[in-house]
């Protein structure tokens, strides 16, 4: 076996798994990152260690193989806080730190503290490397575990504050499996007798929906999802996550259910005598804490993970396996359903979109002045092009998103943040780097683009050209209704420093001085001529889009009314 330095062996498994960018701060496997110059892996130097994670989990979800993201000792912390969204999104990154040396540990060292834990709570496994020997196979186990089953993060601590345990030299071999190298690993396959009692549960309902989630993107699973539909004339609403999944001019489309919704879902779910989940957690946000099925309404659920099997609804049939595979058992194993035999149902659900979609069209075609966010989304809607990818921070962006730009072509593909506000420009980063030729917009509020504003500047330096439209109305105006309770009704005195930003600020002009592109807009029809210019531009730009205040994205529908929450 040749003799070879960790730093090489690092450089090589990464190009073995088909990494393509590496996101970092600062200084953390030097001599590592100097060897990728000749292995075709881009680095990419952020101003902050969160930004870096989400970067590499923005190019993770874009692309189906792992992000890489690496960070010094004392940066480890915020690595640590930038898995989270990562972690709740099922997204497959490989984050790399430092690590106290055992010369100094409980000494005082330089910068020490032990954060080892902090990953514990927000990655599938967290390993130490503190013998060099070891660095080959510890790399090749974080690959197999981001990859395999569920995707998710994984962390290496490697010994020194620098990662300097890699510097060694010593008788190393890569080992590379490719079958790791992209989601989903394996395919598993549910046993057939599951497959024939859920076709014949779906077949027999009067009013059967499918829920479409996360896993349907993952497993690439969209084709089957819209054959099976069309085969039995089911209903489908989506959760964020698999927002696209079918696209929203669909005659099956129910848009996006949950709490960041179009009410016509909600209501369509609600309705349902069997649920179908795909590939979903059947978590809160998609459930409206689990009000949207009621409890006892009879569910299918299909899953990769066994352990999320029944997890939140007692299941009346159970398929563990990979979405693509079993929906296409399940096609091979039904008759089409007439659709004048559906037609009630599919009836009453279309009329639920048509109206939903008549009480919006007001909003969407507004021309008030500030702009309504309803417009901004209807633009972006029009100008997308037929490969764009929409990239969308949480909160008020997420829920103007999921509900008011349509995914109308199927090149189109939608990307949310999990829940970290100030994760949308940095994860569209990595959005771009994974997907370079394709034009991608990112969609977020002011409050989210001030998290991680300096990265303008990282946009600007490696050419990453994204556009961005931050939806400005110069607040968290999310917050007023916490406000209004919080002074009982009657906000005043100091109320503002809760929820207000400056008026005063122009992002246009911060992002010209970063080295991008910016424009400021003030009128909805400018929009329209300009979406088109900025994707062609070949540079970062930023728009600007001064929005009403007083703009509240509507609560989620509900049974009995009421709201899931934000």
């Amino acid at each position: 076996m040749p003799k070879m330095t960790g730093s090489r062996l690092f450089a090589e498994v990464l190009r073995g798994y088909g990494v393509t960018h590496v996101f970092f701060v600062p200084t953390i496997l030097m001599r590592a990152l100097a060897e990728m110059d000749d292995l075709n892996i881009r680095k990419i130097m952020t101003h902050g260690e969160k930004a870096a994670a989400y970067m590499a989990d923005g190019y993770a979800r874009a692309s189906g193989r792992p992000g890489v993201c690496l960070a010094q000792q004392i940066g480890a912390s915020n690595l640590a806080a930038g898995l989270r969204d990562g972690f709740m999104a099922g997204s497959p990154i490989v984050a790399v730190t430092g690590g106290p040396d055992t010369t100094g540990r409980y000494r005082y060292a330089y910068q020490e503290v032990e954060d080892f834990t902090q990953f514990d709570s927000v990655t599938k496994l967290n390993m130490q490397v503190d013998d060099l020997t070891r660095l080959p196979d510890m790399l090749r186990q974080a690959f197999r575990a981001a990859i395999s089953g569920a995707p998710g993060p994984v962390h290496l601590r490697l010994r020194g504050s620098h990662g300097q345990v890699a510097e060694g030299e010593a008788d190393l071999q890569p080992l590379v499996e490719t079958q790791f190298s992209r989601v989903p690993a394996f395919r598993p396959e549910p046993e057939m007798q599951r497959v024939r009692d859920a076709v014949a549960l779906l077949a027999k309902a009067q009013k059967p929906i499918i829920v479409a989630g996360g896993g349907v993107v993952a497993s690439e699973a969209q084709a089957e999802l819209v054959e099976l539909a069309e085969k039995l004339q089911i209903p489908v609403a989506a959760s964020l996550n698999a927002k696209g999944s079918i696209l929203d001019t669909h005659p099956l489309s129910v848009g996006v259910v949950g709490v960041y919704s179009r009410a016509c879902a909600n209501r369509a779910v609600s309705e349902a005598d069997l649920v179908f989940f795909i590939g979903s957690h059947t978590g809160g946000q998609v459930t409206v804490n689990w009000k949207i099925p009621a409890v006892r309404t009879p569910v299918i659920q299909l899953d990769i993970d066994a352990e999320e099997l029944g997890r939140n609804y007692p299941n009346a049939v159970s398929l563990l396996g990979d979405a693509k595979v079993t929906l296409r058992q399940m096609i091979d194993a039904t008759q089409c359903k007439a659709p004048e035999s559906a037609q009630a149902w599919t009836g009453r659900v279309r009329q639920l979109v048509a109206e939903w979609r008549a009480d919006s069209e007001p909003l969407l075609k507004s021309d008030a002045v500030p702009m309504r966010p309803e417009r901004i989304c209807r633009e972006i809607t029009g100008a997308l092009p037929a490969d764009g990818v929409v990239v969308s921070d949480t909160g008020h962006s997420g829920m103007w998103t999921g509900q008011m730009i349509d995914i109308t072509q199927p090149g189109q593909r939608y990307i949310r943040c999990a829940g970290s506000l100030g994760w949308g420009f940095p994860g569209a980063m990595g959005v771009k780097c994974a997907l370079p030729d394709r034009a991608v917009l990112c969609f977020t509020g002011d409050g989210g683009m001030y998290y991680h504003l300096a990265e303008l500047e990282t946009a600007a330096r490696y050419g990453i050209n994204l556009v961005v439209v931050v939806n400005n109305n110069s607040s968290l105006n999310q917050e007023i209704p916490l406000v209004q309770t919080a002074y009982k009704g009657k906000p005043g005195g100091r109320s503002d420093d809760i929820w207000r930003f400056q008026k005063a600020v122009d992002f246009a002009k911060v992002a010209e001085a970063l080295g991008c592109a910016g424009f400021r807009v003030e009128q909805p029809g400018q929009l329209k001529e300009l979406l088109p210019r900025a994707f062609a531009m070949g540079k970062p730009v930023v728009i600007d889009a001064v929005s009403d205040e007083q703009a509240l994205a509507p609560k989620a529908w509900s049974p009995g009314g009421g709201s899931g929450g934000n």
